[in-house]
Formats: C-alpha cells, structure tokens, sequence
C-alpha cells in the first residue's frame, strides 16, 4: 500500500514540474508580448527558410517568418515578417538569410540602417541577400570550379 502512495506522491511531481516547465516556455516564447507589426522583404533565393523562423538582429529574437510566397512579376520570393512593436527598424536596413551552422535551420538576419526614418506597418525591406547554396559551394571546392579550371591550391 505504501508503494502506491510514493509511486503516486513522484507521479504528482513529475506532472507539476512539467507543469511549471510548460508554463515557462510558453510565457518565453515569440516576442514580447506588447504587439507586431509587419514587414516584407523579397530574395532571390530562401532555400531552407521555414515559416516561423526567426528574425533576429545582433543575434537576438525580435520577431519570425509569417509566410512566404513568390512575386509573379519578379519570380522572387517575398517573405513576410512580424517584428515585436519595441522594435524600430530605419528604411535602409537589410535583411539576410543567414544559416545556424552546416546543419542549423536558417533564420532572417536584420542589420539596422542609419537612417532617420523608420519602417512603417506593412513597409518593406529593400535591401536584402538570399541564402548561399551551401551544397553548391562545397561542391565546386570538392570538384572544382564549373569554367574546367581547379580549385586554388590543387594544381601544379
């Protein structure tokens, strides 16, 4: 009898810290939680770019990735983001698809401009890089470079 007490009294904890780990989580997750607003911005490439990635400037969450879809006039992709309202972000600031590591996810990298007027609700990102083509890249350092010559440091 007394070891279906204890075996209860530990299943109890185990629930409650979950409880209080779950509860955590959630009051840390996103931005802060005083509102949005968004912005677009439009790549040549996103490979690996999921929605709900991050954005993030200096390293730092300030908002995520709402959705993507691709400009039929331009064949970029547009993507649109939810940056945290304490966040105020100057019209010539760029944006980047930037890369966890070799096997990290990818994220939107803001670099704040210098410039005295801010970015509205619905304004856009101008100035902007897509993702490299990591695969690509090692691929010409494995193979060599695709006009026939070697990579520097192989030949004669």
């Amino acid at each position: 009898m007394s070891s279906n007490l204890v075996e209860t009294l530990i299943g109890a904890i185990v629930i409650a810290v979950a409880g209080v780990f779950l509860a955590f989580a959630y009051s840390n997750v996103g931005p802060s939680t005083g509102g949005s607003y968004q912005l677009t911005a439009q790549f040549n490439r996103v490979d690996g770019l999921p929605t709900g990635a991050d954005v993030r400037i200096s390293g730092i969450k300030v908002g995520s990735v709402t959705g993507q879809s691709l400009d039929p006039v331009t064949f970029r992709a547009s993507v649109h983001l939810t940056i945290a309202n304490g966040i105020e972000l100057p019209e010539d600031s760029s944006a980047k698809v930037a890369s966890e590591g070799l096997l990290g996810g990818s994220y939107v990298a803001i670099e704040p401009g210098g410039s005295d007027a801010m970015l509205a609700d619905g304004g856009e990102i101008k100035y902007t890089q897509g993702a490299v083509d990591l695969m690509g890249l090692i691929s010409k350092a494995v193979f060599g470079s695709a006009d026939g010559t070697a990579p520097a440091g192989t030949g004669p």
